[in-house]
């Protein structure tokens, strides 16, 4: 199943289980096993092996994250956004000019790399050295490419109960981002349907 950085980001708010909202970037060490979890997405970007978070990380991701979901917010508009953050989303423009910062703040430069035995492809040359600037550029820049490209047409909030997360939708009839909160989704609608046939009858 294809994985996007932004989407990884933004599900780090996820449904606990127990009809609550966890947060894996609540601590400093999740959020490094966070990021050491992403090292195939951003092998191309930083050194992931030798980053450990501080807090001073660990609150830059978060209020990207903060931004990513805003945009995710209004991608799905006018269907509900996420229920985790619909009543306290970033300002769509905040959220903009920010991710554009974050972006920005990584001086790259685009290299070609022409294998002798492969195919021609880009690539970007960094001019940054401190890693944790080069971590962040790279996560904006994943989101400018996600919201930016086709993907946006097709991601969704998805609508099961207690459910908080954003996916792409990947065939015409799915609603939910995953098999099981279908199933939970099936049995609240029949749960409904047999309390309002009981209160009827």
């Amino acid at each position: 199943m294809e994985r996007w950085l932004p989407l990884e980001l933004a599900s780090t708010v996820r449904h606990d289980g127990d009809g609550g909202v966890a947060d894996d970037l609540v601590t400093v060490g999740g959020t490094t096993r966070w990021i050491q979890a992403q090292a195939d997405l951003l092998a191309a970007h930083v050194p992931v092996a030798e980053l450990v978070a501080d807090e001073d990380v660990r609150l830059r991701v978060i209020e990207l994250r903060q931004a990513v979901r805003a945009l995710f917010a209004r991608a799905v508009s006018p269907a509900p956004p996420s229920p985790a953050d619909a009543r306290r989303l970033m300002p769509a423009d905040r959220a903009l000019t920010h991710l554009n910062t974050v972006a920005a703040r990584e001086p790259v430069a685009p290299q070609l790399d022409w294998p002798a035995e492969g195919v021609p492809g880009p690539r970007l040359l960094s001019a940054e050295s401190d890693p944790y600037v080069r971590l962040l550029a790279a996560l904006a820049r994943s989101a400018i490419d996600f919201l930016g490209g086709p993907q946006r047409e097709q991601l969704r909030s998805c609508t099961a109960p207690r459910c908080v997360r954003y996916f792409v939708k990947s065939h015409g009839r799915q609603e939910w981002c995953k098999p099981s909160c279908g199933n939970r989704a099936r049995a609240a609608r029949h749960y409904s349907r047999r309390r309002t046939a009981a209160e009827g009858g």
